[in-house]
């Protein structure tokens, strides 16, 4: 099947069940309540993955893993009203890119080249998470030793120039 033909399915397919998703809610007194408005980012992030995976562009995984990732973000900080939290939170989004890369390369069967693309995206944002997390009082874990995260960081990244070098 050609990818217009494909491209023009999906989109159809997203028409409609995004129109039978806005008239059932509007028909159906409560149903709109069994959701919470993150969901909207999260169901939004899943159809564009879906989308990418019908019209063969795996590449629509980077932002689909970007608005499901905020989305779910949103979803936690509206379950627990800690919205104050976005002052450390902001930092998994590198991840969330991370993420994206590491499904882009397994639904393109070059995982073993993402992976290390996106893990070494995943890992620095997890540390940058904890780091500002910690000095801004988020995360009380690590308390006074969160330079030490800036001193691994700083060693991961001092590494993988060095072994870079050798493979050149």
């Amino acid at each position: 099947m050609q990818t217009k033909v494909r491209s023009q399915l999906a989109l159809g397919l997203l028409l409609i069940l995004a129109g039978a998703w806005f008239f059932a809610v509007q028909v159906i007194p409560g149903l709109g309540d069994l959701f919470q408005w993150p969901s909207i980012l999260i169901g939004f992030g899943v159809l564009l993955l879906v989308l990418g995976l019908v019209v063969n562009a795996p590449g629509l995984a980077i932002p689909a893993t970007i608005i499901a990732g905020i989305g779910g973000l949103l979803a936690w900080q509206n379950a627990t009203g800690h919205w104050e939290s976005w002052a450390y939170a902001w930092a998994l989004i590198p991840g969330f890119v991370g993420v994206g890369i590491v499904l882009m390369g397994a639904l393109e069967g070059t995982l073993a080249n993402r992976w290390r693309e996106g893990g070494t995206l995943i890992l620095i944002s997890l540390i940058m998470f904890a780091i500002f997390g910690s000095f801004l009082g988020g995360l009380g874990t690590f308390g006074p030793y969160w330079p030490l995260l800036l001193v691994v960081l700083g060693l991961i990244l001092l590494g993988q120039s060095l072994l870079g070098r050798r493979q050149a």
